[in-house]
């Protein structure tokens, strides 16, 4: 400290310094080229040595890529472009019109009438005329869905009778899982339809026991989501008095986009502190819970009883599922899979990564997305590219 008051004194007691002027001058030719690269014949004549000349130094060193390419596969592939695999949507796609482009098709009127029956209410006119807000609901959301799924495999079949005759393999996102098992012959019409209802009411009635909801989020691989969410529900519990906050990743979608559902509470506080968590973006979902979270959990027994006795058929061809990744064969897998899926995350991610797996030169199936969006050939881009292009939406 006593050196510093030293220092400061002996600044203190300096005398001022003249201001300094500086005359300026036209810089002459030869003093430019000494600044620009014509001087290279100049610098040459003054290196002392000869080993030192820039044109001694020989070519510049390249730097070798990160990841060099792999060489080219001398293995014959498989050839799977006669056949096909049917992906089916989940609630979320949702929108008023949908089925309007598939009526001409006289089996889809009869498709819509069935499901009406089971369902107590007249669903086509739901689909064509809404009103969205009531579309929403997951109660109406889901067996619109999965009937409007199976109804564009109708006119798929009206189109490219072979594409459906020729499936390979099926995968469904979320309730998308029930049309993919009514489709393989694993439950009937009328008990599929019935199970996405039972389905629905309990998904609904454990949604509006708390305000809850679900929101797509984007970040890098610094992101910091699954961190985000333990601080969300910790927050919700000390400022919203909330005695099991539940803040929890819903969905895999693809690298670098998730699905977070949970109370609304822990959702907004995501939204205004994303910064801090490395989220990029946030976007909300048109739904009216926190599904595949545990907020789910008082509707899974009222579906478990209802499939309990539902008779559940071997599937035809293999469905992938989105709860852990398996590829079932089996009718008891579906009883045992089913209801666990209601309150875990979809792994569409690496279900897509399994379902596609192939050696470089394989030609791939045709893929067929059949139901409301684009989605799923969205989210197919960002995991395969390759199959992406082979992909195609059946216009609802």
């Amino acid at each position: 400290m006593l050196l510093r008051k030293i220092n400061l004194a002996f600044l203190k007691n300096l005398p001022a310094q003249k201001t300094q002027h500086f005359s300026f001058r036209q810089m002459s030719g030869s003093e430019f080229d000494r600044f620009t690269g014509k001087a290279v014949n100049q610098l040459k004549h003054s290196v002392a040595t000869e080993d030192d000349m820039p044109d001694q130094l020989g070519p510049a060193k390249q730097r070798k890529p990160r990841h060099p390419p792999k060489p080219p596969s001398s293995k014959p592939g498989v050839d799977l472009s006669k056949h096909s695999v049917l992906l089916f949507p989940g609630q979320g796609a949702q929108f008023v019109g949908m089925g309007a482009k598939l009526l001409e098709i006289p089996s889809v009127k009869e498709l819509y009438d069935e499901a009406s029956q089971i369902l107590d209410y007249d669903l086509l006119k739901l689909c064509l005329e809404g009103p969205q807000s009531l579309l929403d609901e997951t109660q109406y959301c889901q067996a619109a869905t999965v009937v409007t799924s199976l109804a564009s495999v109708e006119l798929l079949y009206h189109q490219q009778s072979g594409a459906v005759e020729n499936c390979l393999a099926v995968a469904g996102f979320s309730v998308g899982e029930l049309t993919a098992a009514i489709f393989t012959g694993a439950l009937t019409l009328s008990e599929g339809i019935n199970l996405v209802k039972v389905r629905g009411e309990a998904m609904q009635a454990a949604s509006d026991m708390c305000n809850s909801g679900m929101m797509t989020v984007f970040a890098g691989a610094d992101g910091e989501v699954a961190f985000g969410c333990k601080v969300a529900a910790e927050w919700c519990k000390r400022h919203h008095d909330i005695e099991d906050p539940v803040c929890e990743v819903a969905n895999h979608l693809y690298c670098g986009a998730k699905v977070v559902g949970g109370h609304e509470q822990a959702l907004q506080f995501l939204e205004l502190n994303k910064k801090d968590f490395k989220i990029r973006k946030t976007a909300r979902l048109p739904v009216s819970g926190a599904f595949h979270t545990s907020l789910m959990a008082p509707a899974m027994e009222p579906f478990r009883m209802a499939l309990q006795n539902t008779r559940v058929n071997n599937p035809r061809l293999p469905i992938y599922s989105n709860y852990d990744n398996r590829i079932i064969t089996k009718g008891e897998h579906l009883k045992k899979y089913l209801p666990r899926q209601m309150v875990n995350p979809v792994k569409w991610e690496s279900s897509m990564a399994k379902l596609f797996v192939s050696e470089p030169n394989d030609i791939p199936p045709q893929v067929y997305e059949c139901g409301p969006g684009r989605g799923l050939s969205a989210m197919l881009g960002k995991i395969n590219g390759k199959v992406a292009k082979v992909c195609k939406h059946i216009p609802v």
